[in-house]
């Protein structure tokens, strides 16, 4: 079956993979900043009609350029307006990356480690969250990883069709700026630039041919929506994009500031269990053939492009180093090989970090029905000193006690499969099935209650506003939710679009304002016109009626 009939194994992954990534997407609200923001560009594209520009508060968004955008938009012409649609793509995009793994572990060693690729990366945590997510980076770290690959094919000479790879990585690259910028030309050409140095072969690659059918797909491609902008008038893009990019490097975004080693750590215990049997094949380049180890030279370069370079940048959010998934997980796929082949064996200092990182990720899960059930004996003993995270966890949710079973269930088949099992086979495939297992009944039965405390008392009372002729904002806290969940229409009047003006109470309708529970007094002594209606989880609610 493994060698003769590759267009099943890609069938049974694709279903496989559909069945993972797309049921129970709908399941939680979306999540403020990032899924809300994108679903809120993509549904006031819908409402006013414009594709080209990307709008928040329909005000031009361009931090973004619209490809991840048009696509929610197009989703929510199918499905409407709601949180499958704005997920969907990402499920798809899952079943995509995952087909593009087997193919390229197939293509560049066996069948046999194209499907140990597609296990581990969808077993491994953050890698399979993010497709069952509304945020860009999935379709963006699949445009770069192709471009990428694409080159590499170009730049090994077994490889025929070199014109074909050049277009294609230029066409792909081209494709992740249209998703999400410039920075990808800049991965791109780091980890490219890096490769030639080490390698010292620039003749292939500098020369007037390769760099002209580059340099004109990348900028007809990439540039698309630019020269879009231009020729309608908005000569301005450009600049604010690259002043965007700039500060990213310079400054911390809001709340969003961490120290230089972030992003190790947030790969270490984020892309687990693929992370530890990473670091075995991370070394030396022993692979069989030329171009096994080409590739993986690649691999570690990009790896350590995209990790320097986010370290670096001052904003530090988990998804930017996401493009190291990609790396990551193949180097973990080369060290399952090699201990199937017997060539390496699961030592000791592997089982003790695996079992330590199992507990620390199960014992949070069994934990919860706990901390709901004694939340008031954590109240009194004064642990929180943060007022919103208490009123935050005031929220009644439901939390049936087999969820904590499920962080016993992982703990225990993971020690069982890391020192009881003997046959190595039978435990990787355990460890990593497992995680699997873990990871997608947490998304199910976790994520749905924990976004009940952070944000759903707002959320519901933006959704109670449908319909209804007002104006809905926040105050001293940036959210995106306020827009999307009252379904708020393209108002005539431009004032609204101004939070001073929907505070001083000259509004021409019903103005609803949501604080956070530690700014209500403030709130109430500079607007006294607006009168308290609740204050629910967190949430103060205020109204001041035309």
């Amino acid at each position: 079956m493994l060698k003769s009939k590759p267009f099943q194994l890609q069938f049974i992954i694709a279903i496989i993979a559909s069945l993972l990534f797309i049921p129970y997407i709908g399941a939680a609200h979306l999540f403020d900043w990032d899924e809300i923001n994108f679903a809120e560009s993509a549904r006031e594209m819908l409402v006013s009609g414009n594709y080209l520009d990307v709008q928040i508060n329909y005000i031009s968004f361009l931090e973004k350029p619209p490809l991840f955008f048009w696509l929610q938009a197009l989703s929510m012409k199918v499905f409407g307006v709601n949180e499958f649609a704005a997920r969907f793509p990402n499920a798809i995009i899952g079943v995509i990356t995952l087909l593009l793994l087997f193919r390229t572990g197939n293509k560049l060693y066996s069948q046999r480690t194209g499907l140990i690729w597609v296990l581990v990366y969808s077993s491994s945590f953050f890698p399979f969250f993010y497709f069952k997510s509304g945020i860009i980076d999935p379709l963006f770290n699949l445009f770069i990883f192709l471009g990428i690959y694409q080159f590499y094919l170009f730049a090994n000479k077994q490889f025929s069709n070199t014109h074909l790879h050049i277009f294609l990585s230029a066409l792909f690259i081209g494709l992740a700026t249209l998703t999400k910028g410039p920075v990808a030309l800049l991965i791109f050409l780091l980890t490219s630039f890096i490769y030639m140095v080490i390698n010292k072969n620039y003749k292939q690659f500098l020369n007037w041919r390769v760099l002209g059918i580059y340099l004109i797909t990348y900028l007809f491609v990439g540039g698309f929506w630019f020269i879009l902008q231009f020729l309608s008038g908005n000569h301005s893009v450009m600049i604010d994009f690259i002043q965007y990019m700039i500060r990213l490097f310079e400054e911390k975004g809001a709340g969003h500031g961490g120290f230089f080693g972030y992003h190790f750590v947030v790969l270490l215990i984020g892309v687990f269990p693929a992370s530890i049997f990473a670091i075995r094949s991370m070394g030396a380049n022993n692979e069989e053939n030329e171009r096994q180890r080409d590739f993986k030279q690649w691999m570690v370069i990009l790896f350590w492009v995209v990790l320097i370079l986010f370290s670096i940048v001052s904003t530090k959010i988990i998804h930017y180093s996401s493009l190291c998934y990609f790396p990551l997980t193949f180097f973990a796929t080369l060290t399952v090989n090699k201990m199937l082949e017997g060539s390496m064996k699961l030592s000791i200092w592997m089982k003790v970090v695996l079992s330590f990182l199992t507990f620390i990720w199960g014992i949070i899960v069994v934990a919860l029905p706990f901390v709901e059930k004694y939340k008031q004996v954590i109240f009194d003993s004064d642990l929180i000193h943060d007022e919103f995270a208490v009123g935050n966890l005031n929220a009644q949710v439901n939390w049936p006690i087999i969820i904590s079973f499920i962080g016993v269930f992982y703990i225990l088949t993971m020690i069982y499969f890391l020192w009881f099992n003997e046959k190595i086979r039978v435990s990787l495939l355990g460890i990593f099935a497992s995680s699997l297992i873990f990871i997608e009944l947490v998304i199910i039965l976790v994520v749905p209650r924990i976004e009940k405390y952070t944000q759903n008392a707002a959320i519901e009372f933006y959704k109670d506003r449908i319909g209804e002729d007002c104006y809905v904002n926040t105050y001293d806290f940036k959210s995106y939710a306020q827009y999307f969940y009252t379904k708020m229409p393209d108002h005539p009047n431009e004032k609204v679009k101004d939070g001073a003006w929907l505070l001083s109470g000259n509004a021409d309708k019903t103005v609803y304002i949501v604080c956070k529970n530690f700014d209500q007094e403030e709130f109430e002594e500079k607007y006294p016109h607006f009168e308290h209606m609740e204050t629910k989880n967190g949430f103060a609610f205020y109204v001041h009626k035309k």
